[in-house]
């Protein structure tokens, strides 16, 4: 009889670390209590969870990200720590807020004051975390692209004689990148559940105007990359356009991609989003190389 043999050759695989690595623990963004904390408990404290790039791959560039939710909860895994996944993966050190909101009780200007809490905390650290202080931007979708739009027209350099080390900086992001986000409030193309949950619904037009993003731009707002989508019926693309209007207007570098297809809250990851939309990665690394952001 004739023998066959059978050579067993093992497949080899090996899957990202990074896949299954536990999320870095989310760390008080205000040790001795957020100011106008309503209580103690986990809804009165505003958090931040870091995710640091290997350092041999490492750009020197932080972004801080805060998740959108319509200023009533924060999409803390699809649009935060998703994206600090994809971000460290190009070197980038990133920083998930889980901010106050409505959900828990805050208005404005809770989530703002948190915002600037976390710009002002990593560029505070920034040498412990290999990170340049100047090269510190913040990432926001939908509601929290109004936030981190905010952050960037609402900001100051820092009280040099706070007690507390962290107030003493800056809390200017040097860069903007906004997804499909909330800008104006007031306006017939306004997300009013977000205006609603953040100002309430009797906000005097002074308040409205103030937190109006693109009524807020200057030549100091730090440059930007938005990107909307035709078909969002949630947020429409009036927002991302009249707040690059208005960058435009004020000399502020900025770069807009207005995508036919593609659903609100679309993200990182693109398992239910239409081609179009998939693209905003790639041409926000390019944005970010051209910028000398990444080695």
């Amino acid at each position: 009889m004739r023998r066959i043999s059978f050579v067993v050759i093992p497949f080899v695989f090996t899957l990202s670390a990074s896949l299954f690595a536990a999320d870095p623990a989310a760390e008080p963004l205000w040790p001795a209590g957020a100011p106008g904390a309503l209580g103690n408990e986990p809804k009165d404290i505003p958090t931040m969870m870091t995710f640091l790039p290997p350092v041999e791959n490492a750009a020197k560039t932080a972004v801080v990200i805060v998740p959108g939710g319509g200023y009533g909860g924060v999409c803390v895994e699809r649009e935060g720590v998703r994206s600090a996944k994809w971000l460290s993966s190009l070197g980038i050190a990133a920083f998930v807020v889980d901010y106050r909101h409505r959900g828990r009780g805050y208005g404005h200007p809770a989530p703002l004051q948190d915002a600037q809490r976390a710009i002002r905390t990593v560029r505070a650290k920034a040498g412990e975390q290999g990170i340049a202080p100047e090269r510190i931007g913040i990432m926001g979708f939908s509601a929290g692209g109004h936030l981190a739009s905010s952050a960037g027209t609402h900001f100051d350099k820092g009280d040099p004689d706070a007690e507390d080390p962290v107030e003493r900086v800056s809390c200017r992001p040097d860069f903007l990148i906004l997804g499909y986000p909330v800008i104006a409030f007031g306006e017939p193309f306004t997300h009013v559940g977000s205006q609603h949950n953040l100002l309430g619904r009797d906000a005097d037009a002074a308040l409205i105007a103030k937190m109006s993003s693109e009524k807020q731009v200057t030549a100091e707002t730090p440059p930007a990359f938005l990107f909307t989508m035709n078909e969002d019926t949630v947020v429409p693309a009036e927002n991302a356009i009249f707040f690059y209007m208005a960058l435009r207007k004020a000399g502020v570098p900025a770069e807009l991609h207005v995508y036919e297809k593609g659903i609100h809250g679309a993200g990182v990851y693109y398992d239910d989003v239409t081609t179009g939309v998939k693209a905003w990665r790639a041409q926000c690394e390019n944005w970010l190389r051209d910028r000398k952001l990444l080695r």
